[in-house]
């Protein structure tokens, strides 16, 4: 093994790390502090320092890697000790760990009884019941928060994984990389530093382990990858049943060492899932060769005549057109709606990838956008804090991207908007240059399924600028918009347990109308 290897171990609920802390009954604690927990690292034995252990573990790496070819590829799982040392195995009960959040698999009334979640909500205490009743439930593939009460987890992230079926292996696929991702996500727009995972895809609902596992694994390691930047460490707990199947999967997507890549390489599943680890429906993908229709031989000008000759007759270059002629006749306004509408769906899907690859964090930590409960119709609001956004001290592009980031899935179905203009000053005022921006750039499903914005304890100035912004500049959402003087009001529309409002709002409307 290289020296720069780290360090592995499936930790059992009777060894010494569990806490050595007492309560003040001289109890020793049930909870696993995440710090005590060694990352994957080193095999089990080198840790304990035992070198005939490590000098055997050597050879059996030493003899795959000679196994394989000399010029093998490189691996699409690259050894990185940066991302292994945020890996961590925990053989427990999830619902023990310190982490910041810890993941619960439920069913979709989020009352599922199966193991992991009767041991969360038996050491969460009642109160997280009464919270999931709240949330009215949670779709398959999706992931939904509350606090975590009584546990050591600040938070718990629920999630439904789905129920498979060999007949729709692919829809299964697709819904329990959308639980891990979700997971991931709401993890980084919280700015959590740990997260401890179970097993999402439980016996109960018949997912095969290792395939289940394949997914888990890819998800995490591409989300950390892009995207982790803030996470320090994510904890999978298993239990016996995992075990095994954890410990031969994990070098494939986290090796500990060039010789390990390259022996975990032959390993590697044909489905490796795309650039953030979802998986991939071949006939659903669209090959584009680099030089569509190049013949072999001749000269680099016959090539180019040959090449130029094809523009414009192979399938791809027919569904694109000419760019700059058709950007021409959109400011000539000769463009018909069906093209413009195709040019504004390419337009934002650039956008959206930026969004997708672009670090975040330091947005995301303004808390200025985030999602709460339902409306009493049932649609999910968005809540927008304008005192949090200090305008005049970030890049508004980041912003922007943001906004598209967090809002692209929510927009898919009918929502609503809270905006709290509660003591704003200047430097946390939108232009409206900016917001006419925003909307040009995003796709029509944000303005078709907006069903209305609620402008919370506006001025006499923001009424007046609103007015003008929604008559000439964005006139199809003039009807959506509705001042809101105090929150009497807006819990006509949203029950006050559907809605997180910052405390600073509470208490101006408090001392602004005394009663609600």
């Amino acid at each position: 093994m290289c020296a720069n290897c780290c360090s592995i171990r499936i930790i059992e609920f009777n060894t010494a790390l569990w806490i050595s802390s007492m309560d003040p009954l001289g109890t020793r604690s049930q909870f696993v502090y995440v710090e005590t927990l060694p990352t994957w690292d080193q095999p089990e034995d080198v840790v304990d320092g035992n070198e005939e252990a490590k000098s055997h573990h050597r050879d059996e790496v030493d003899k795959l890697a000679d196994a394989n070819h000399v010029n093998a590829p490189d691996s699409p799982f690259p050894f990185r000790e940066d991302i292994n040392r945020k890996i961590i195995v925990f053989k427990g009960d999830v619902a023990l760990l310190n982490c910041t959040a810890i993941v619960n698999t439920s069913n979709e009334t989020l009352t599922d009884k199966n193991p992991i979640s009767e041991s969360v909500h038996r050491h969460a205490g009642p109160e997280l019941r009464e919270e999931l009743f709240k949330l009215k439930g949670c779709r398959t593939g999706e992931a939904k928060m509350t606090e975590g009460f009584n546990l050591a987890a600040r938070f718990v992230i629920h999630t439904v994984g789905p129920k498979y079926k060999p007949k729709y292996r692919t829809a299964a696929e697709s819904s329990l990389y959308s639980c891990y991702r979700n997971v991931m996500q709401l993890a980084k727009e919280h700015g959590m530093a740990s997260v401890g995972l179970c097993v999402i895809s439980t016996a109960k609902r018949g997912y095969p382990v290792e395939d289940a596992t394949h997914i888990a694994f890819r998800t995490v390691r591409r989300f950390l990858e892009n995207h982790g930047e803030s996470i320090e460490a994510v904890v999978f707990a298993v239990s016996d049943t995992e075990e095994a199947v954890y410990k031969k999967l994990l070098p494939l997507y986290y090796p500990r060492s060039k010789e390990e890549e390259r022996a975990s390489l032959p390993l590697l599943p044909d489905d490796i899932g795309n650039a953030e680890g979802e998986p991939v429906v071949p006939e659903r993908q669209i090959r584009i060769t680099e030089k569509p229709g190049s013949l072999d031989g001749g000269s680099e000008d016959d090539s180019e005549d040959s090449d130029m000759g094809l523009v414009g007759n192979h399938a791809f270059a027919r569904m694109e057109g000419d760019v700059d002629k058709q950007r021409r006749l959109i400011l000539q306004g000769q463009l018909s709606d069906a093209a413009q509408h195709k040019q504004h769906q390419r337009n934002y899907n650039r956008w959206l990838c930026r969004a997708r690859a672009e670090d975040l964090s330091d947005i995301a930590a303004l808390k200025a956008l985030y999602q709460t409960g339902v409306d009493l119709c049932g649609r999910t609001v968005m809540v927008v804090v304008g005192r949090n956004i200090p305008v005049t001290l970030i890049d508004m592009e980041k912003a922007l991207l943001y906004f598209i980031h967090v809002m692209d899935h929510i927009t898919v179905k009918e929502y609503v908007v809270v905006y709290f203009h509660t003591l704003t000053s200047e430097h946390n005022q939108l232009d409206t240059d900016f917001l006419k921006r925003l909307y040009d750039i995003v796709d029509v499903k944000f303005k078709k399924n907006l069903r209305a914005f609620y402008f919370v304890h506006p001025s006499f100035r923001s009424k007046v600028s609103t007015w003008f912004f929604t008559t000439f500049s964005v006139p199809g959402i003039k009807e959506k918009v509705h001042h809101i003087d105090n929150l009497q009001q807006l819990f006509t529309c949203i029950l006050p347990e559907q809605i997180d409002i910052p405390p600073f709002v509470l208490e101006y409307d408090t001392r602004m109308n005394s009663s609600y």
